[in-house]
C-alpha cells in the first residue's frame, strides 16, 4: 500500500487532516501529516518543502496530497521525493516562477466574500467548523512573495480533485485554472472547501480508488 503523505493549505495546521488519517490507515496505507512552519519568517518554499522531506524520511510508495495553498508545496516535495502520484486537491496550482502572493491576481480569483467559515466550512457540524477555524497559524511573507522555484511541472502523474461544494475555489474557476495551467480536466468529490473534515470516508474512498491496481 502507498504512504500518503498530506499537505495543509496557508494558514493550516495538520490537525485537518485528523479524520482522513485513520480512514486511510483502515484502508492499509501508512500516513504522514506535517505541519509546515508557515509562521517561521525565515521559510521559504524551498524550506518548507524540506520540512516534507524530513517528516517522510526514507518511507516509499508516496502519494502527496496538496491541499489548497499547499499546490505550491507538493509539486516541489515531488520534484525531491520521485513520488508515484500527485493529488492537488482543492489546490492552487503554481506557475513557473510565480510568487504564491500573485496567483490571485494572475487567475482572476474572485474571493467569496468576508465570512470564512461560510466559504471554507459551511458543511460541517459547527463544533467541528469552530474548531477548525480556530485551529490555524499565521502566515510569514517570504513563502508568499518567493517566485516558485520550478521551470516545469514535476515528471509525475497528477490528479486534479476539486470539491463540487467549494464556496471558496469554485468548481467552475477551479476548472478553467486546471485547463489552462495543467491542460488538465480535473476530477470532482462532493463537499467544500475543508472536505477532509466534511467527507473524510468519502474523500479516503477516492485516494485508495487512485492507487489500488
Amino acid at each position: 500500500m502507498a504512504t500518503f503523505v498530506l499537505i495543509h493549505g496557508g494558514g493550516g495546521v495538520a490537525w485537518q487532516w485528523h479524520l482522513l488519517d485513520p480512514e486511510l490507515r483502515a484502508r492499509g496505507h501508512e500516513v504522514v501529516a506535517v505541519d509546515l512552519p508557515l509562521a517561521d519568517e525565515k521559510a521559504g518554499l524551498a524550506e518548507l518543502a524540506d520540512a516534507v522531506v524530513e517528516a517522510v524520511g526514507g518511507r516509499t510508495d508516496v502519494v502527496v496530497v496538496a491541499h489548497s495553498w499547499g499546490g505550491f508545496v507538493g509539486p516541489l516535495v515531488c520534484d525531491r521525493l520521485g513520488a508515484r502520484l500527485l493529488v492537488m486537491l482543492a489546490a492552487m496550482i503554481p506557475a513557473p516562477g510565480e510568487p504564491p502572493g500573485d496567483w490571485w491576481a494572475a487567475t482572476g480569483f474572485e474571493g467569496p466574500g468576508d465570512d470564512s467559515a461560510a466559504a471554507f466550512c459551511h458543511d460541517l457540524p459547527p463544533a467541528l467548523a469552530e474548531e477548525a477555524m480556530r485551529r490555524t497559524q499565521d502566515h510569514a511573507e517570504r513563502s508568499l512573495v518567493e517566485p516558485w522555484p520550478l521551470t516545469t511541472w514535476p515528471d509525475v502523474p497528477t490528479k486534479v480533485l476539486i470539491c463540487g461544494d467549494d464556496r471558496f475555489f469554485r468548481p467552475e474557476f477551479m476548472r478553467r485554472i486546471a485547463r489552462e495551467r495543467l491542460g488538465a480536466a480535473p476530477e470532482e468529490i462532493g463537499g467544500s472547501h475543508m472536505v477532509m473534515l466534511s467527507r473524510p470516508e468519502e474523500l479516503a474512498a477516492r485516494l485508495d480508488g487512485y492507487v489500488r491496481p
